[in-house]
């Protein structure tokens, strides 16, 4: 696996190595050895979710405040998706700032989202399957979101407006500026 820091502290991108031949292929798409390695510290997943979409869904930007924060490790399993992370922990040199990756079944690429960021997707292909671990459990209670048209966010979607296509909670979600529930940088939310 080769792992890749981004732009944004702690936001990884991570490629597994792919073994091909004429039979298909084999891919390890989780090491927790790895993976701690890299970060040093210990991320425990708990639940493995999976969504199919069409194209021009979008799904987000969610997030969830402690004591239910999630990291969230996402990938593709087939079909396409812009996927975005936004860092919300206020006072973060990096604050309302995102990464923006394309995950495909075909570059197998993932992209791991720490607790503190909000997350979203575009599916850029019809009958998109995503999935992803999380290492919380959901809590109703401690469910937010963000705008996902935040001008201040600067989220190039690719797709038209047009042909975006939300859930009626994501389309009323707050800007940024608007709330006040978001994370303190420097706070450790996984103690």
């Amino acid at each position: 696996m080769n792992f890749q820091g981004t732009n944004i502290e702690d936001v990884v991108i991570i490629e597994p190595k792919v073994h091909g031949d004429e039979r298909g292929y084999f891919v390890e798409t989780f090491r927790e050895d790895k993976l701690e390695e890299f970060l040093g510290y210990k991320i425990d997943f708990c639940q493995d979710n999976e969504s199919k979409s069409s194209k021009g869904v979008l799904r987000g930007l969610h997030y969830q405040l402690a004591p239910h924060a999630q990291t969230k490790l996402v990938r593709v399993i087939k079909g396409c998706v812009l996927d975005v992370a936004v860092d919300i922990r206020k006072g973060s040199p990096t604050f309302g700032q995102h990464v923006a990756v394309e995950l495909s079944a075909e570059n197998k690429k993932q992209l791991l989202v720490p607790r503190g960021f909000a997350h979203a997707f575009v599916v850029l292909e019809d009958d998109t399957i995503f999935a992803y671990k999380v290492d919380n459990y959901y809590s109703l209670e401690c469910d937010r979101g963000i705008a996902f048209d935040d001008g201040a966010l600067g989220i190039d979607w690719i797709l038209n407006r047009e042909v975006l296509n939300l859930s009626d909670k994501d389309k009323t979600q707050p800007k940024l500026a608007e709330t006040e529930d978001v994370f303190e940088y420097g706070t450790n939310y996984y103690a």
